[in-house]
This record gives C-alpha cells, sequence and structure tokens, in this order.
C-alpha cells in the first residue's frame, strides 16, 4: 500500500463523516419537530400566516441544503452565514407572529430546536471558535426575542453554548489525531521502502563490493588497488544504509526475480531451498510440499540465502550447514544451522551500528514483513543457529 492510498483511507476513516451524516438527520428532524409545534398551537399565533411563511421556507431551505451538510467540502463558509441568518431570522419573528402571553411563558421560537443544528454545523466545519461565535449571535437573538434574560432563556443558551463549544473542541482534537496518523502511516511506509532497499543493497550491492575487496587483497598488484577501492565503497553504502539517506522511491512497483516470481499461487519452499544443497550443506525437509504464497516464499528463501552467506563469510568456507525444514499445521519453520566459531556477545549490535544488516534487514526485517520471526541462537566455540517463523495466516500480508 503506497502513502498516498494510506492517507486517502485515514479520511475515509475521519470522525466528521459520522457528525456530519448525524447532522443531516438533525436537520431534517428537527424541521419536522418545529412544524409540528406550530401545526399543534395555529390557533393561538396572533399573524399564523407569518408563521406559515416562514416555517415553508424553512422546510424548502433544510431540504434543498443537505448536499450542504454532507461534508466539511461543500458546507462553505457562504453557506454558514445563510443558514445561521434563516435561525435568526426566525427568533426575531417569533414576538411578531406568536401570542405575547406565550412568549412570556417560555413558548419555543419558531424554528426551535433547529437552530442548534446550525450552529452544531460552525462547530463541526470550525471548530470551537466558530461555535462559540454562532452560539453567541443566538445566545443574543434569543435575549432580543424573549425581551429580557429569563431563567430558561440563560438555560438554554448557555446549553447551546456548551454542547456546540465541546463538539467543536472533538472535532478538532480528531483532526488533530487523524494528521498525527497520517504522518505515522506515511513514516511506516517510507521506512519499510528503505528497509527492502537496504536489504536488496546489501544482498547484491555490498556482497560483490566485499568479495572484489577478498579477491583484490589476495591477488595483489593491481588488484589490491581495486580491492581497496572497492572495500572504500563499500564502507560508504553502507554507511549510508544505516544512517537511513534512502529514501522512499515512488514509481512502479519491483519486479521480483527468481524461481516461482511468475507464480500466481502457492509455492513450495523445498523447490527454493534445494539449490543449497551440496558437500557443505545439507536439506533436510519434508516429503510433502511446503506450501506458501510465491512471495513470502521467496523472501523465507531470501532470509535462508543470507544466513547462509553470513556462513560463508563470518564460519569459513570449509563450515559445514543444516537447514532443516518444518511445516506445522499454523506456521512454516525453517531452521539454518552451522559448526563455526558462534558470535560473540554484542557483535550483532555492534555490526548493526556499523552498517552490516546481514541479520537485522535481510534476515530479521524480511521474516517481520511477512508477519514471522527470526531468532538467532549463538554460543562461541558451538555455532550459530537461525530459526525462521512464517506463520501461514500472515504470510504475504506485510508487503
Amino acid at each position: 500500500m503506497t502513502r498516498r492510498e494510506k492517507s486517502d483511507r485515514v479520511i475515509r476513516m475521519s470522525v466528521e463523516q459520522p457528525l456530519w451524516r448525524a447532522l443531516t438527520g438533525y436537520r431534517v428532524l428537527t424541521m419536522v419537530y418545529a412544524i409540528v409545534l406550530f401545526g399543534s398551537a395555529w390557533e393561538k399565533f396572533v399573524r399564523p400566516w407569518i408563521a406559515v411563511g416562514y416555517l415553508s421556507v424553512l422546510a424548502v431551505w433544510t431540504l434543498a441544503t443537505l448536499p450542504r451538510v454532507a461534508n466539511a467540502v461543500s458546507c462553505t463558509k457562504r453557506f454558514l452565514t445563510a443558514d445561521l441568518t434563516v435561525a435568526l431570522v426566525g427568533i426575531l419573528l417569533t414576538p411578531i407572529t406568536d401570542a405575547h402571553q406565550r412568549i412570556v411563558e417560555g413558548g419555543p421560537t419558531l424554528p426551535s430546536i433547529w437552530t442548534a443544528g446550525s450552529v452544531i454545523a460552525f462547530a463541526i466545519k470550525g471548530g470551537w471558535r466558530w461555535a462559540g461565535f454562532a452560539s453567541s449571535l443566538v445566545a443574543v437573538a434569543n435575549i432580543v426575542e424573549r425581551g429580557r434574560p429569563t431563567q430558561d432563556t440563560l438555560h438554554n443558551i448557555l446549553l447551546v453554548w456548551i454542547a456546540s463549544i465541546a463538539i467543536g473542541y472533538i472535532v478538532e482534537v480528531a483532526r488533530a489525531s487523524e494528521r498525527t496518523l497520517a504522518r505515522a502511516l506515511e513514516i511506516e511506509a517510507a521506512t519499510r521502502e528503505r528497509e527492502r532497499l537496504a536489504r536488496d543493497i546489501h544482498d547484491g550491492v555490498l556482497q560483490v563490493l566485499a568479495m572484489v575487496q577478498r579477491r583484490g587483497n589476495a591477488l595483489g598488484g593491481e588488484a589490491a588497488e581495486l580491492g581497496r577501492m572497492a572495500g572504500e565503497q563499500e564502507v560508504a553504502l553502507r554507511t549510508l544504509v544505516s544512517s537511513g539517506l534512502l529514501p522512499a522511491q515512488g514509481g512502479p512497483p519491483r519486479e521480483e526475480s527468481g524461481p516461482g516470481a511468475e507464480a500466481a499461487g502457492p509455492c513450495d519452499v523445498r523447490t527454493l531451498l534445494a539449490p543449497h544443497a551440496g558437500s557443505r550443506i545439507t536439506l533436510s525437509d519434508p516429503g510433502a510440499p511446503v506450501m506458501l504464497p510465491a512471495a513470502a516464499a521467496m523472501e523465507l528463501a531470501s532470509a535462508v540465502s543470507a544466513a547462509l552467506d553470513n556462513v560463508r563469510r563470518h564460519a569459513g568456507e570449509d563450515a559445514q550447514a543444516w537447514i532443516l525444514v518444518e511445516d506445522e499445521p499454523d506456521e512454516v519453520i525453517v531452521t539454518v544451522r552451522d559448526d563455526g566459531p558462534g558470535i560473540p556477545a554484542g557483535r550483532l549490535a555492534v555490526a548493526e551500528g556499523e552498517g552490516r544488516l546481514g541479520v537485522a534487514q535481510s534476515i530479521r526485517g524480511r521474516l517481520r514483513d511477512l508477519g514471522g520471526t527470526a531468532e538467532l541462537i549463538s554460543v562461541p566455540g558451538q555455532g550459530t543457529e537461525v530459526e525462521l517463523k512464517v506463520p501461514r495466516g500472515k504470510a504475504g500480508q506485510g508487503r
């Protein structure tokens, strides 16, 4: 999955979308509620035709602007201003249309609780500051409509003010969290890409440079100078890889090579490990095929190759190695063991700090990407054992 795809996934996961959907339903229900309230007491209005005209406009406005409250993009500042104006006009028209006695007794305004939907739209769009501004205008309009600040009026104003600001604050926190998550996903994708490139470099270029250095030093003469230059380039490249300066590259996906690369279905791990068998490497595997997804099988085989390369480099060309393949119901286990001198305590950490990433990237990195594990056990003087485990349920999903 690319960084762009992960960012798009974060946007689709946005907490705002459920809020916008809830606001859409709230506006329709409260519009119907305002009309029902008027219909149940229309004979008490002194100018009912004005109320009928306003509620008709309110109904048309609510239904026509439903797409406007579907998401933050379509809910523009101009729409929010017009929407709040409709609510304020309805509040200020109430004393003209309704009986004074009903207003004094705390009767509802023409838009009733529909007004809160307009304030909430401000909160979802712009956060708690926008919510505080809109709810303050509604508070002023309610006080003007009542003629004086009554206890019920102040109670309703405070309720709308606190609720809208709380929603706005939650939205701001959610947006900040989503930005952090999107950034974390980008960093994760970039890190995995750097690790993949580091593995490829270690398995190819670095090993070739190291071999040229060894052969050049052994031959002497002009070849020794070539070996020295190859050694310098190896050190420089290792430093570049270990410092994380290799950027994540875009473009087309990497093409896999080797046996089974083109296989669309499962691949037999045994066929990928069979070429390693020889006079100094013993391969022990089950009699039946050991199947894994093609990509997972190739990564596992590459990790085994990296382990055997470490045997040749650190235990010597005469070292004996054994490969054991175990086919368990829920995982595939491949163990690589040698009879070399072993690895001194702390040597792996030092090697990784020097940019030698054979174990860190070519082995452990590959298994981690497959959802598996790589355990290395080494006792000085008693050889080294590397155990690679690939769970069947996760194999092939890490990339």
